[in-house]
């Protein structure tokens, strides 16, 4: 199929020249226009997934239905649960209601950012570099990339913790073992995307089905759950809590999903009219906020895990996840709840590493459009997040791990408004999206959400500067 063709040329800008050094290399919604013409996002990949418009509704749920799992992923990494034990032990369900409202949060950026994929045909950091200047779009590919070597080193962690406590590996060689695990998403991709997205579907079931075994155990006092789900002014008047809460905000709203989704959802080969990506975007963000409402649960049990059996038994300091591993059987009386815990947190790092991966190839390629082969990518995605990890490791000891897992979350909440703002300012411009941009009620709430994320960091760091 050539980019170029009239026939893919939309019926909005029908009897333009899509000719030229400037002609987009994929379907483009609006006039809209890339300033240099460059390959379409993850090309192994593109548009390699059959979509029917005729067939069933349940075909076509089943056509685009992985994309959202992707994404998901990363709501439910390791860094997750560093953040939720921690603010289940010590503060019960308080912090419930930071789960919940930044899940939904999650939810409605990741549909801006699917609908961005489809009616642009390119992915955030492409868009980001075909509208600022060179300097800006550096800048903001090197605050993705921190965030990406953030979201990777709770990974990298989380696994190397998991191996530990599953068979007494050093945390060390844990983390180095952790180099090789690169090879499992090339060997994945290889043989087709389809079979990435299911293999990422059974770690989550299986992740899911863990902590659904550890929930029953743990006996939750559902009221007090439920009140918990109510936002509580408290958050914002206690250091403390606020800071988890950032943490909680910037493990559960990831600003390299949004570069994930805008790229993965253009492996499903829609038709290109008005009509075909507008079903298209229905059907993206079906998949995505179910997805995500898997996450939701995922993370909600961790914290209500840590508030069962720990806050409630006065075990307020539970920090570490390796505390949480050597407590939950002897706290619940039940011999299998470490070991369902600790291989819970092992499909949660390696599920992690596969999306975290093909996001550092996305930033990548296109903030900087070029093209290096995919293990060369990964293993510099991986040394990234293994070179701090490994030192502080040898400096501080191990003890130090979960601290910088939490501190890894709060980086990544920090870099949250260099990616949602381009997103929001590009899905709001007919002259990028066409008729697929933005309604104003979806603006309003768009750039309240960035707001409400600014304030909470700028409340973080007013609590950290005044000491």
């Amino acid at each position: 199929m050539s980019p170029t063709a009239p026939s893919e040329v939309p019926s909005e800008i029908e009897g333009e020249t899509a000719a030229g050094p400037r002609a987009p290399m994929s379907y483009s919604a609006g006039t809209y226009r890339p300033h240099v013409a460059t390959l379409p996002s993850l090309p192994e990949a593109h548009r390699t997934i059959p979509f029917r418009s005729g067939a069933s509704w349940f075909r076509k749920v089943l056509a685009f239905a992985g994309p959202g799992y992707l994404v998901a992923v990363g709501y439910m990494d390791p860094g997750n649960w560093a953040t939720d034990i921690q603010g289940g032990s010590k503060f019960g369900y308080t912090l419930l209601s930071v789960i919940v409202v930044s899940s939904l949060m999650a939810m409605f950026l990741q549909a801006l950012s699917a609908k961005l994929g489809i009616a642009t045909g390119r992915d955030l950091a492409q868009a980001c570099r075909d509208h600022y200047s060179r300097r800006t779009s550096l800048v903001l590919w090197v605050l993705c990339e921190i965030a990406i070597a953030a979201c990777d080193l709770a990974e990298v962690l989380g696994s190397a913790v998991a191996l530990k406590l599953l068979f007494g590996l050093p945390l060390l060689a844990g983390v180095l073992i952790t180099a090789f695990d690169v090879l499992i998403v090339l060997a994945l991709q290889g043989r087709g995307f389809r079979l990435i997205e299911a293999f990422v579907v059974t770690l989550i079931a299986t992740i899911a089905a863990c902590f659904a075994y550890e929930m029953f155990f743990a006996q939750p006092l559902w009221r007090e759950a439920a009140q918990g789900i109510l936002p509580h002014a408290e958050i914002f008047r206690n250091r403390e809590m606020l800071y988890i809460a950032i943490g909680i905000l910037g493990a559960t709203v990831m600003p390299h999903n949004l570069y994930l989704h805008s790229s993965i959802v253009q492996t499903r080969a829609f038709g290109i009219s008005v009509g075909d990506r507008r079903e298209a975007f229905r059907y993206a963000v079906f998949d995505s906020t179910l997805a995500l409402s898997f996450a939701l649960f995922v993370n909600a049990a961790i914290l209500i895990l840590g508030a069962a059996a720990f806050h409630t038994r006065g075990l307020h300091n539970v920090a570490e996840i390796s505390d949480a591993y050597k407590l939950l059987s002897p706290v619940l009386g039940v011999s299998l709840a470490s070991t369902v815990f600790a291989c819970a947190l092992l499909a949660s790092g390696q599920n992690s590493t596969l999306t975290g991966t093909l996001a550092g190839q996305i930033v990548m390629e296109g903030f900087l459009n070029i093209r290096l082969k995919p293990w060369v990518r990964r293993l510099i995605t991986r040394a990234l997040a293994i070179t701090p990890a490994v030192l502080v490791i040898g400096i501080a000891g191990e003890g130090k791990v979960t601290s910088l897992i939490v501190l890894s979350q709060v980086i990544l909440s920090f870099q949250l408004p260099f990616a949602i703002i381009p997103l929001i300012q590009f899905t709001g411009d007919r002259a990028k999206m066409g008729t697929l941009a933005n309604s104003p009620a979806i603006k309003v709430i768009a750039w309240g959400v960035a707001a409400i994320i600014l304030f909470f960091n700028a409340e973080l760091l007013w609590f950290i500067f005044r000491g």
